[in-house]
């Protein structure tokens, strides 16, 4: 199924998913994508470009005087660098992933607990130690036939215990029981290795931005 999609698709698909994962705003179309209010002091709103191009690059960063303000480009960073001007910052790049959902059965590890809960579209999982301290964490927004998986952490004292792989295939086994297809996400280069061994493959890459000009000046 996502095989023959554009980018263009899958990014709205990964949008439509994601603002019910943050509470979000319904994005807005413009010309070259989706602006969506996000309402927090350190992400007012983001512009989210799955073909960005230098034109409309630069007519976004100039008309951009908010801090707070975001831009999601699915571009390399060295490609949309030279179209910004002061003040943008860089966060870690990102990477669109998809997978197709299948059954899953995930044991967990001894010396943890699992919890999940159901909220507004939205599966979260809790990992704890047997003494109640945080482990891990994650949750999945269902939208129908796609799922949109989002804020996957594993605290670091508990990595590399499978924690990770716990979350994702009991929140993946959790969407397709609500019946979607497929799942989607935005990796970080840390988390992309994760996930490319269960399954999810890359499908483009997304420069990540913020206008920060008080950062920059110090």
């Amino acid at each position: 199924m996502m095989q023959g999609l554009t980018v263009n698709e899958l990014v709205r698909m990964w949008i439509e998913g994601w603002i019910v994962s943050r509470g979000a705003s319904d994005p807005v179309d413009e010309p070259w994508g989706w602006t969506v209010d996000v309402g927090q002091k350190a992400q007012v709103s983001r512009h989210v470009l799955p073909e960005p191009t230098e034109a409309d690059v630069r007519k976004i960063v100039a008309g951009t005087s908010a801090p707070g303000t975001w831009l999601k480009l699915f571009a390399d960073d060295d490609t949309v660098r030279p179209w910004l001007g002061p003040g943008w910052q860089f966060d870690v790049p990102g990477f669109l992933m998809t997978v197709p959902l299948a059954a899953e059965r995930p044991t967990v590890p001894a010396g943890y607990t699992l919890t999940s809960w159901s909220r507004g579209g939205v599966v979260r999982v809790l990992v704890r130690t047997a003494d109640g301290h945080f482990a891990a964490r994650g949750q999945i927004a269902c939208t129908g036939a796609t799922a949109v998986a989002d804020q996957i952490e594993t605290a670091p004292e508990h990595r590399r215990r499978g924690l990770g792989g716990l979350v994702m295939r009991t929140l993946q086994d959790a969407a397709r029981r609500s019946g979607a297809g497929t799942g989607l996400l935005v990796a970080t280069p840390d988390g992309r290795a994760l996930y490319a061994s269960l399954g999810w493959t890359a499908r483009a890459t997304m420069a990540s931005l913020c206008f920060a000009p008080e950062a920059a000046g110090r």
